[in-house]
């Protein structure tokens, strides 16, 4: 089956190309996608053509926050069937490790994730995909809500990690797209106190309107630990979600952390070595945890937005019809840090 697909062939080409996709296989789906939002991966595949060990070596499709319609069904698949509305689990464990029997698959070596090479993505007209990974939608959810779930997901984990709950205070070091799922995942967990902390005017208005209590243009130590003072009444965070990947982020979070608090590690750090106060760790009692895309998040995120405990639509700030697939993600990385969520629609 041919279709068009957004290709990146290097860093730096990227466009529409014919492909072909495979008929499911007995126990997968073929979709019609929909709506695919644009991460920061994705721009930097475009950009770099690598993340870290993963090089792009041939060329790929990219695109993994997706949504779609079940265009034929494998011979085994019997939960879903052709016209279903899903959103797609992008992260596929292959057989049945430690990790998988655990229930930690998204940490399983053998996970197969879309657009990370050399597993293509979901930049096409079709793709297929392992039903078990895929999520009907209720009729009051939206394609581009069905795509947003992937983001959310990142945020319920985090919340999860740090066992966000009622009464909670919790300070999210950066306001991007994940910063702010995670204000909304923070807020829906019951959070009493949610302060958030970026360095851009309008990400900072968006986190107050995602249900931030404190809400500041800074990242300097002084005026975070200020911030701390103000808002947990000298006492501290229970819990800092670090979304920035800023190694004075994480320096200040010691800091900002009350006794027995909760570290939790969301953005990756371009400086691999970051001097840590492991005195204060230890007398402290810190907990820290890292966050590796997610699992077992998609029907929480689904029921969170159907039941509009939250709404993820404000953080889509711009959208192209999929034959702009290249302009869409030029505007993702141009327009950084104007816009929050750029998604093409299908």
């Amino acid at each position: 089956m041919k279709v068009k697909a957004g290709v990146l062939e290097k860093a730096n080409v990227f466009g529409i190309k014919e492909v072909d996709i495979p008929d499911p296989a007995p126990d997968q789906i073929l979709v019609k996608t929909k709506a695919v939002g644009i991460c920061g991966s994705d721009v930097h595949y475009y950009l770099e053509g690598r993340i870290g060990p993963y090089i792009v070596n041939e060329p790929l499709i990219l695109g993994h926050e997706t949504a779609g319609q079940v265009a034929k069904v494998g011979k085994n698949v019997k939960h879903l069937k052709e016209g279903d509305r899903v959103a797609l689990e992008p992260g596929v464990p292959c057989g049945c490790t430690d990790f998988v029997k655990r229930g930690l698959y998204n940490l399983c070596p053998s996970i197969q994730f879309f657009a990370t090479p050399p597993v293509h993505g979901t930049f096409a007209e079709y793709f297929v995909h392992d039903a078990n990974f895929a999520f009907r939608l209720p009729d009051n959810v939206s394609f581009e809500e069905g795509a947003m779930c992937e983001p959310l997901s990142v945020g319920i984990h985090a919340t999860r990690q740090g066992s966000v709950g009622l009464g909670s205070r919790v300070l999210i070091t950066g306001a991007g797209p994940i910063g702010l799922v995670n204000t909304l995942c923070a807020k829906a967990a019951g959070a009493g106190i949610i302060a958030v902390v970026e360095t851009h005017e309008n990400r900072i208005k968006m986190a107050k309107e995602c249900g931030a209590t404190h809400a500041f243009k800074t990242f300097n130590q002084e005026e975070i630990l200020q911030l701390t003072q103000d808002a947990t009444y000298g006492e501290g965070f229970d819990v800092v979600i670090e979304c920035s990947g800023a190694g004075s982020a994480a320096q200040t979070a010691v800091k900002a952390l009350k006794p027995g608090g909760t570290l939790v590690f969301v953005g990756l750090f371009s400086q691999l070595e970051v001097p840590m106060d492991l005195n204060a760790i230890t007398q402290k009692e810190l907990t820290y945890k890292g966050v590796f895309r997610y699992r077992n998040t998609y029907p929480t995120a689904i029921d969170l937005i159907a039941s509009g405990r939250l709404d993820v639509k404000p953080l889509i700030t711009k959208r192209f019809p999929w034959q702009q697939v290249k302009d869409a993600m030029d505007c993702a990385h141009k327009e950084a840090s104007s816009q929050i969520k750029v998604m093409t629609e299908w």
